[in-house]
């Protein structure tokens, strides 16, 4: 006998049907899979007949086919298990209902029939829906997560035998839909900007970083709390929509990141990957094409810690997604797209002995060694940086000082109010944030009077300024002006966009 199923697989963040079709042969007993199939997909012959038998029903002593189609596209993981153990069930008459041809099938199983959770369901099922499909079994484990897809009909199962009951006119009840703003809700941080004595300067900076999603590296000495400013940042970024929430959702589900107890992820990402990190962990690869630390960073902050300590080529791979906010990888077997648009935050010493410039310590470096330590970032790397900052050490009086500071929750007031600026500027565009602007908008919206263009132009020949370096100075003037609540950017904002510029060059 033949059975045909339907289950789904991924490619890169984007579902396609796979037809699972079953074919059962008098002959000698044997059992061939053929499509395309990955190792782990293969290996579903012995976990696929354990759990036949060990959930009572028989297991076929002839000889079985199973096509994975389009043959012409790699099958990897264990994600048709299910749709097998049904399909053979169908196949040998175990299972009578034809009910399982309306159903997309998900999920591995175990040698005792339990199915287990999967990666990857939010995009699956986001994916089967925009082709027309409405209903669903998946593993019991990924519930929460499909549980906030709206408009399909999902049925989360612990057993194969659930599986077949349901198939057979068992009721089970579908996963019932949950309310993204009850998940969202607000999250306490262990961290507060009050929390940081002093650096007016460095958390004026970050507050318009993050309102305008400007990228931003701090320079400074050890101790000055370049590391405690940038953990603070979450603290003042504006909360998820449900869009970016779904998005991101999708990418630490298909990493396999994702906690299947909240089933979404509620709060911006802040990823920190240590400076031994390979080019494929930080920008997505590896035999599976999987997404890196710039995608999984998406709609949030990618923070960079002691920047010249990472590899030379890691740090040159962030040119590209740095500026088209998007990462391609690309291997022998496939291409995926993911994106990748996150704010960057980078801190540094001056130097080896991180004491270059400071106020209060001697430097104990030659100019060669300083040099080579700053020379670790290229040009063309600071130069898609907007915002370049020094943070020197605190003097005991602003350490010790009982001054009270701004809390984040006042600073996270002020930013919210610059993003729905920027909503409404951008509606109807595919840009969220000042940072994103291209010419045309930045030719409607950075706009500057006869004063601006002469400090512009006078900026320009003194930093050495680029065309990249000059249009995102602009970019940081339309944010100060924002938060100024100006609709025109005045010379006055133009200056401190400038003064934000050009620090690195100080050091070379």
């Amino acid at each position: 006998m033949l059975a045909s199923l339907k289950s789904y697989a991924l490619d890169g963040l984007t579902g396609y049907c796979v037809d699972v079709e079953i074919d059962i042969n008098s002959g000698i007993p044997g059992y061939e899979m053929v499509g395309l199939a990955s190792t782990a997909t293969k290996e579903s012959k012995e976990r696929v007949r354990s759990a036949i038998k060990n959930s009572g029903y028989m297991y076929p002593a002839k000889r079985i086919i199973v096509n994975l189609a389009p043959a012409d596209t790699k099958k990897e993981g264990p994600v048709f298990d299910l749709a097998v153990a049904i399909g053979l069930l169908a196949a040998t008459g175990q299972l009578e209902s034809k009910s399982y041809k309306d159903y997309v099938l998900i999920g591995e199983l175990s040698l005792d029939g339990n199915i287990r959770s999967v990666n990857g369901i939010m995009p699956i099922l986001i994916s089967a829906m925009q082709d027309g499909h409405k209903k669903f079994i998946i593993p019991a484990e990924n519930a929460t997560e499909a549980s906030f897809i709206e408009g399909i009909e999902v049925y989360a199962l612990s057993t194969l035998r659930d599986a077949v009951d349901l198939l057979s006119g068992v009721v089970y009840e579908t996963v019932v839909t949950s309310d993204y703003s009850r998940a969202a809700e607000e999250h306490p941080y262990n961290v507060d900007f009050s929390d940081v004595k002093g650096q007016t300067v460095a958390k004026r900076a970050l507050e318009i970083a993050v309102a305008g999603g400007h990228n931003v590296i701090m320079i400074g000495p050890p101790g000055a709390g370049k590391t405690m400013l940038a953990k603070c940042v979450p603290t003042i970024m504006p909360d998820m929509t449900f869009d970016e929430a779904i998005e991101v959702t999708k990418i630490h589900s298909v990493a396999g990141i994702l906690d299947n107890s909240i089933g979404i992820v509620t709060t911006r990402p802040f990823r920190t990957p240590h400076h031994t990190t390979t080019v494929p962990a930080l920008v997505g690869g590896g035999l599976k094409a999987r997404p890196g630390e710039v995608s999984l960073a998406n709609y949030g902050v990618l923070f960079l810690d002691e920047m010249p300590e990472y590899s030379r080529h890691a740090l040159e791979t962030l040119r590209q997604p740095l500026e088209d906010r998007k990462v391609t990888v690309s291997r022998v077997m496939r291409t995926v797209e993911y994106p990748a648009n996150f704010m960057l935050i980078a801190s540094m010493n001056p130097c080896p002995c991180g004491n270059y410039g400071s106020k209060d310590q001697v430097c104990r470096c030659t100019p060669q060694q300083i040099h080579n330590y700053i020379g670790k970032l290229s040009g063309p790397l600071m130069d898609r940086i907007d915002i370049q900052i020094e943070v020197d050490n605190l003097s005991y009086d602003e350490l010790r000082g009982k001054q009270a500071a701004e809390t984040s929750a006042t600073v996270k007031e002020r930013v919210n109010r610059v993003r729905a600026i920027q909503r409404e500027r951008f509606r109807g565009l595919n840009i969220r944030t000042n940072a994103e602007m291209g010419p045309k908008e930045m030719e409607m919206y950075c706009a500057i009077d006869s004063d601006g263009e002469r400090l512009l132009a006078r900026a320009f020949q003194k930093l050495g300024l680029s065309a990249r370096g000059t249009t995102r100075i602009l970019k940081v003037a339309r944010t100060i002006a924002d938060i100024e609540g100006c609709e025109n950017i005045m010379p006055a904002h133009l200056a401190e966009a400038i003064q934000y510029r050009g620090v690195d060059r100080k050091y070379h």
